[in-house]
């Protein structure tokens, strides 16, 4: 009994032990990660101070007009030739359609001409 009490007492040492040197570790592990925190929000202050940032921007935003200025002016010239070609087919097709449609237009103004001339002259009578 008393070898069994004694080995149940070492064992709680060495297990006190072993939790000590994990809490030791622990820390360690711990004070590494906010190392580590503080220097990459040293080191990204320090490039956001270092570089403006505007400028930066703004000077893509200017090197990419640049780069476009050429597709803008190719895109326009695409469309002018677009724009031709549309005006082109149309042009015939709404001289035949004004062709087709102007004998019915030309009908329909002479019968409001009467309808107007027979209204403005009273000593007409009216039709049935």
């Amino acid at each position: 009994m008393k070898f069994s009490l004694i080995a149940a007492v070492v064992l709680l040492a060495l297990a006190q032990g072993s939790y000590a040197q994990d809490a030791a570790d622990l820390e360690k592990l711990g004070q590494y990660f906010e190392d580590m925190k503080n220097k990459m929000v040293q080191d990204l202050t320090q490039i956001i101070s270092s570089h403006d940032l505007g400028n930066q921007a703004q000077t893509f935003v200017q090197d990419k007009k640049i780069q476009l200025e050429p597709l803008v002016a190719q895109i326009q010239e695409q469309l002018r030739t677009v724009a031709t070609n549309a005006e082109a087919q149309i042009t015939p097709l709404a001289a035949n359609v004004q062709a087709q449609l102007q004998p019915q237009i030309d009908s329909f103004k002479k019968q409001m001409e009467a309808i107007f001339q027979q209204l403005t002259n009273p000593s007409a009578p009216i039709e049935n």
